[in-house]
């Protein structure tokens, strides 16, 4: 069973950043990828970025957000930089067993939720 919480949303102007963070419970947190999400009302959970043994970056945040994870804290992290409006959405930390997906329902375990919104 892994518990996940996630912090640092905000409201931010386009072009800035954000750190988003989220702490796990587990003992086991290194075998299990990582990932966030995001999603918009409407519309379906957006994968964002993982790591496991690779990291996997959506081409829409490619070179402007980085993932990065410290197995002895039990934590991931995800730096936002250049943010745009069309960042904007609820993030959500998520784990699974195994590799990385980008699908949604592959993935077992689910933080809350931070909203991130990016004004223009």
């Amino acid at each position: 069973q892994v518990q996940l919480v996630e912090s640092g949303g905000g409201l931010v102007q386009a072009g800035g950043s954000l750190r988003l963070s989220c702490a796990a419970s587990g003992r086991t947190f290194s075998s299990y990828a990582m990932a966030w999400f995001r999603q918009v009302p409407g519309k379906e959970r957006e994968f964002v970025a993982g790591l496991y043994s690779t990291i996997r970056y959506a081409d829409s945040v490619k070179g402007r957000f980085t993932i990065s994870r410290n197995n002895a804290k039990n934590t991931v992290s995800l730096q936002m930089n250049s943010l745009k409006p069309e960042d904007t959405g609820d993030y959500y930390c998520a784990a699974k067993r195994g590799f990385i997906s980008t699908t949604w329902t592959e993935y077992d375990y689910w933080g809350q939720g931070t909203q991130v919104t990016v004004s223009s």
